[in-house]
């Protein structure tokens, strides 16, 4: 559930990235290198900006949706652990040799 989840999330994600680019701006913008401002006819009489709005709002909302079945999926606890339910001892290790004393100079 939470790969499917996360699937489209990103997937909205980056279809709304390339919506809000190919939206018709005040000047010449990405939209308008991809024809979105002379594409009037191919939307109807009043062009793609509703069109294009509606579609950006549709994209925002699902990406939201998406955020918080995410968050609250991952703000669950898990059932199972990566730990070991039990844990040995570990091996001893091999003593470190030890220096001799020091010898103080004796004058």
């Amino acid at each position: 559930m939470e790969t499917l989840l996360l699937t489209l999330h990103v997937l909205v994600c980056i279809s709304l990235i390339i919506i809000v680019l190919l939206q018709a701006g005040k000047g010449a913008e990405v939209g308008a290198t991809f024809g979105a401002g002379s594409s009037q006819t191919v939307f109807g009489a009043s062009g793609g900006r509703d069109f294009m709005t509606k579609l950006t709002t549709a994209a925002a909302i699902i990406f939201m949706l998406t955020s918080l079945t995410l968050a609250y999926f991952m703000d669950q606890p898990a059932t199972g652990s990566i730990m070991p339910s039990t844990v040995t001892a570990p091996a001893t290790a091999p003593a470190l040799p030890t220096l001799p004393p020091a010898q103080g100079d004796a004058k």
